[in-house]
């Protein structure tokens, strides 16, 4: 089992919106650039922004314009479900880099993803650009059914995008996109279309107890393995919220083939990960979600030892 220690929880300045409580609870995407790190809630508009180091509280950046319900059904319906969050290498438009938000595409509300530019240090530079992903989502769900898209990682020339197939019925898959051809769309300021995608691999991650395992997250390692999060969540559907059983880390061969997956030893619901790495250690930085907006998320952190390569 995988040890977690507690780094902090995700507190803020000050709300996102009046009426909110100043900190994230629904964190669902996790990366770490240069001396910040960036997340991305479930249920928000906004970008959180974090000190790297130290237990600073964080900011937050807008991402689209416009307020959510507060009432939480009609909240969970209007927001654009931002799942996962990649850092990008420099293209034309962004010559620095950039981040990429992604929305799950789990309802036709949830199409709204934006692209966030870097400076060299890793700041962010400009105001986010928002993205409609609506034309690539409908081409995938043609390939592995109702989408629910949790991670993403620029890694080995593809954008990799995990789907996480919720309930028993679901389907979880590894969705390569040409990364060429991603970077030409947001030049363009488009999303990736239909004509990106390069491969479908399903995957079956077993369980935790009865419940499923479904991938949550994604982060890129310099040798073009992939680190990802995966949660055992007993829910229906892409929708619907559940109890969770446990969680797991694992890691993928630059061909997408299983290297390693073993549980942590937190039972929280893991969504967001960022890794980096040192001599036969990957180190991992990890956030949860506890579909409690009253309950700020923890950032939590791990090391992974001996992983085969």
């Amino acid at each position: 089992m995988i040890r977690t220690t507690q780094r902090r929880t995700l507190l803020l300045e000050a709300p996102e919106e009046p009426g909110r409580a100043p900190h994230v609870a629904a964190a669902s995407g996790l990366v770490a650039v240069g001396p910040w790190l960036y997340v991305v809630a479930d249920d928000s508009l906004h970008l959180a922004v974090f000190p790297r180091h130290g237990a600073g509280l964080g900011r937050t950046v807008r991402l689209f314009p416009g307020e959510l319900p507060p009432e939480p059904k009609a909240r969970k319906a209007a927001k654009p479900d931002l799942e996962a969050l990649c850092a990008l290498e420099p293209f034309a438009g962004c010559p620095q880099g950039a981040l990429l938000a992604v929305p799950s595409g789990s309802t036709a509300e949830r199409h709204r993803g934006a692209l966030l530019p870097l400076a060299a240090d890793g700041t962010l530079s400009g105001e986010a650009r928002p993205l409609d992903f609506t034309g690539l989502y409908g081409h995938l769900a043609r390939q592995v059914g109702p989408l629910n898209i949790e991670g993403a990682a620029g890694v080995g020339g593809r954008l990799r995008l995990l789907q996480r197939g919720n309930g028993d019925l679901g389907v979880d898959a590894l969705l390569d996109l040409d990364l060429e051809r991603v970077l030409r769309a947001l030049e363009a300021g488009q999303a990736p279309g239909a004509d990106a995608l390069r491969a479908v691999r399903r995957w079956e991650l077993g369980r935790s107890g009865t419940v499923r395992l479904s991938f949550t997250d994604a982060a890129p390692l310099p040798d073009g393995r992939m680190v990802f999060t995966a949660a055992a969540e007993d829910s229906r559907d892409a929708y619907a919220d559940g109890a969770v059983a446990g969680s797991a880390v694992g890691v993928m061969a630059p061909d997408g083939s299983p290297l390693f997956l073993n549980a942590v030893d937190a039972k929280v619901k893991l969504e967001g990960v960022s890794a980096w790495t040192e001599p036969g250690r990957i180190h991992l930085l990890l956030v949860a979600d506890g579909d409690d907006p009253a309950a700020p998320a923890p950032l939590l952190e791990a090391v992974l030892e001996n992983v085969p390569g």
